[in-house]
C-alpha cells in the first residue's frame, strides 16, 4: 500500500535539497544515529561537497545509548561530514541550577527541555556558519505531533516531510543505510528507555495506513475500519493525535483587531 519509488523520491529529494543548498553556505543537521537522521544525511550527501555540512552529535549521557553515539559517528564518517559532539547534559544541567522549580521527575518537561536545547544549538551553528538547519521529522511524526514545538520541530526545511515512517525505512535500505540503524527502534530519546511505539501505543505499521487513508485519501472512520481491519476506536485514536497537536503545524494565533481600533492618518 506504501510503497515508494526509490529513485523518484532521491530525485525529488534531492532537486528539493539543492535548491536550498544554493541559498546558504551549507547545511546543519542533528544526527542522532536514528533512521531519520541517517536518511536525511545521506540524502544530504548526494547534492552538496561534504565539507558544508556540520552534523551535531548531541546526548545526553544519562538518556542516550551509547550505540546510538557510535552509529552517529559512523554515519557522519561514511560521508566525510564534519561533526561536532556536545554533551548536551551540562547545559541541562545549567537550566536546572536556573529553574526554581526544576524537577527531573517532570519527564516530559525535562524531555522537551532537551529538544530545545539541540535546536538552540544546531541554530546557532546555522547563524555562525550562514547555514540553514535540515530536519529531520517524518511525516507519520509531523501529523501526530510526535515531536517537540519549537525543538526538533524548529528547522528550515523537511526534505523526509512527506514520507511516512515505514516509507523513511524503505528508502534507507536502498540508500544502504547500515542494518542495524535499519531495524533500531525509533525513539527520541528524550528521557531513558524511551521508545515511540510503545508510547503512541501503536506501530507504525499500523499508524502509517491509518494516516494515508484519513489524509491523503481523506476516507471516513468507518471506511478504514474495515479496509484495515481494525477497531474504529483505534483509527479515532489517530484521528485524535492529529487534532490535539494541530498547532504544532500551524503558526500561533494572531488577535485580528477591526479598523476602528486604529488611528491611522488618511
Amino acid at each position: 500500500m506504501l510503497k515508494i519509488n526509490p529513485q523518484i523520491v532521491v530525485k525529488e529529494i534531492s532537486n528539493f535539497l539543492k535548491e536550498y543548498a544554493i541559498k546558504a553556505n551549507g547545511f546543519v543537521l542533528g544526527l542522532s544515529g536514528g533512521i531519520d537522521s541517517t536518511v536525511t544525511a545521506y540524502l544530504c550527501a548526494k547534492v552538496i561537497n561534504p565539507n558544508n555540512v556540520l552534523a551535531l552529535i548531541m546526548p545526553d549521557p544519562e538518556v542516550t545509548p551509547k550505540n546510538d553515539v557510535e552509529d552517529a559517528i559512523n554515519v557522519a564518517k561514511t560521508l566525510s561530514f564534519q561533526y561536532r559532539i556536545i554533551d548536551i547534559s551540562k547545559i541541562l544541567n545549567a537550566f536546572s541550577l536556573s529553574i526554581p522549580d526544576f524537577s527531573n521527575k517532570a519527564l516530559v518537561a525535562v524531555g522537551n527541555l532537551r529538544a530545545r536545547i539541540r535546536m538552540c544549538l544546531l541554530y546557532y551553528y546555522a547563524n555562525l556558519m550562514n547555514r540553514i538547519v535540515v530536519g529531520t521529522g517524518d511525516k507519520s511524526e509531523i501529523l501526530i505531533g510526535y515531536f517537540t514545538k519549537y525543538g526538533d520541530g524548529g528547522v528550515d526545511i523537511l526534505p523526509l516531510g512527506d514520507l511516512y515512517k515505514t516509507q523513511v525505512r524503505m528508502l534507507g535500505k536502498y540508500l544502504g543505510v547500515p542494518g542495524e540503524i535499519l531495524k533500531k527502534p525509533s525513539s527520541p530519546r528524550l528521557w531513558k528507555d524511551q521508545l515511540a511505539e510503545e508510547e503512541l501505543g501503536l506501530s507504525y505499521d499500523i499508524i502509517d495506513p491509518i494516516l494515508y487513508y484519513l489524509i491523503d485519501l481523506k476516507l471516513n472512520e468507518i471506511e478504514i475500519s474495515r479496509k484495515l481491519n481494525l477497531p474504529i476506536e483505534v483509527i479515532l485514536k489517530v484521528k485524535r493525535m492529529i487534532d490535539r497537536s494541530r498547532h504544532k503545524r500551524e503558526l500561533p494565533p494572531i488577535a485580528k483587531l477591526p479598523p476602528e481600533a486604529f488611528e491611522y492618518e488618511k
